[in-house]
């Protein structure tokens, strides 16, 4: 039998292909996941642990396996949540205090509920940017998680999934589930070096889910490998099959859009950009590198106007941030929440307008192309600065957001993937973008994508953290 450690250190695809030929047992992995995620306690990438709730959903696979009748591929395999994002007998917090002491919750989320009956493993909650409103990932009051690709300085997580995007990458668990409404599955994936899936507006239920914008609100998977969010996002769906296939890149088109989304990008976050495009184009891919209008509208309209995202987090939280609670937030948070509240119904109407002008514009302009960008302009950042100047960080928080935002506001679906590694070993990323709808259409380009780029891509070691923590491999 093969080491535990390394299989619990395998994608979830592979760890439930380990299941079903018999390695490895649910048990056996999910007591070897909660050991680690109990060692790393203090890289704050948890907030609740549902250890007793795993072990029996374990140990419920376990028998299914041996009775032969597994409810999916990914049946044993565990997976944790975002905290906002309710599973039965434990809290929603939120990454909020006020949220903390709140009784927990009697019936899981539609997509626990969903990933229950494919047979996953449910782990525990995951850390947030408080009310999931900031794109870096830093939490005052649970800690922010510690980015494991760099373990001599602490550096921002990504946010707002900041727990999902590390614990993935830190193999605490195979996969893990956050939300996106500017960025916060994809940022995540691109600082902590791993694979993170905006899903198309509506295409997984949000219903129920604590809201930032009820308008752009999505939910989506971070894992290892494409074939991980092909598979997640079936079975969070409560689907059974999944249409998605492998399609080669030869005579596929791309726009790798010039205006807006290379602007003060990092240098190695631009090689490593161009290098991926010179793949695809190797691979028979056409590659256009040209400016798109619908990008300049789109930062002209946030300039006149602010973003739709400040209008509906002022409507959801404005009872908070406007009452003796508000102190109790992370001020960072409240500033942008309170953009909200100056903007009126004028500007409200006119972003509503001017976003379907742009999505018209945009698929006028590229048709069924897919596009090309950097995930983000830069490498995830050092956390102590960003603690200490306020406008600091949020300048850094809008630069890191620019690129995934425009992928909200077009109404995209939208795949992040490991680009390589600048100077200090820290990620770079790579986005690939298709029209809304086309979630199926996007993850079967990713699978060859993945296949290209990983070579310039190399994971964090596959092996058991230990109290001191891993470093990366030299």
């Amino acid at each position: 039998m093969a080491q535990i450690e390394e299989i619990a250190s395998r994608s979830a695809t592979e760890i439930g292909l380990a299941f079903r030929n018999g390695e490895a047992d649910p048990v056996v992995v999910t007591e070897c996941l909660l050991e680690r995620i109990e060692r790393a306690r203090g890289d704050n990438t948890f907030i609740t642990v549902t250890a007793e709730r795993a072990r029996r959903e374990a140990e419920d696979a376990r028998v299914r396996y041996r009775e032969g009748r597994p409810l999916s591929a990914l049946d044993g395999v565990p997976i944790a949540w975002k905290d906002l994002i309710d599973v039965a007998g434990a809290p929603t917090t939120g990454g909020s205090l006020l949220f903390k002491e709140t009784p927990p919750k009697t019936a899981d989320h539609t997509c626990v509920a969903n990933a229950a009956r494919a047979g996953m493993v449910s782990i525990g909650k995951l850390n947030l940017t408080e009310f999931a409103y900031s794109g870096l990932g830093l939490n005052p009051h649970f800690g922010t998680p510690v980015n494991p690709n760099d373990r001599s300085t602490h550096r921002a997580p990504g946010g707002s999934s900041s727990g999902a995007g590390t614990a993935v990458a830190a193999r605490l668990v195979p996969c893990a589930v956050g939300s996106d409404t500017g960025g916060s599955v994809r940022l995540p994936a691109a600082f902590n070096g791993v694979t993170g899936f905006k899903t198309s507006e509506g295409r997984i239920d949000k219903t129920g889910m604590l809201a930032l914008s009820r308008t752009l609100d999505t939910i989506g998977p971070l894992a290892r490998t494409v074939a991980d969010c092909v598979h997640l996002d079936m079975l969070l769906r409560g689907a059974v099959s999944t249409g998605v296939r492998r399609q080669e890149l030869a005579g596929v088109q791309f726009v790798a859009p010039t205006n807006v989304v290379l602007a003060e990008c990092e240098s190695a976050v631009l090689d490593n950009f161009e290098r991926v495009l010179e793949e695809f184009e190797r691979a028979g891919a056409k590659v256009e590198r040209r400016k798109l209008a619908a990008l300049d509208r789109l930062v002209e309209m946030t300039a006149a106007h602010g973003t739709l995202t400040s209008a509906e987090a002022y409507c959801e939280f404005r009872d908070i941030v406007e009452s003796e609670q508000g102190r109790a937030v992370d001020r960072r948070v409240v500033h942008r929440i309170m953009q909200g509240k100056s903007m009126s119904a004028h500007d409200l109407l006119c972003i509503q307008s001017g976003r379907e002008a742009a999505i018209a514009e945009l698929q006028r302009d590229v048709g069924d192309a897919f596009l090309a960008l950097p995930t983000t302009a830069i490498t995830a950042p050092e956390v102590a600065p960003l603690e200490v100047d306020e406008k600091l960080f949020h300048d850094v928080n809008l630069r890191a957001l620019r690129n995934t935002t425009m992928g909200n506001l077009l109404r995209e679906c939208c795949l992040a993937l490991p680009s390589g590694r600048d100077a200090a070993g820290l990620p770079t990323s790579i986005m690939i973008s298709a029209r809304h709808g086309q979630d199926e259409r996007l993850l079967g380009i990713g699978l060859e994508v993945e296949r290209l780029v990983n070579r310039f891509f190399e994971p964090l070691p596959a092996v058991m953290r230990s109290d001191r923590a891993m470093e990366l491999k030299k």
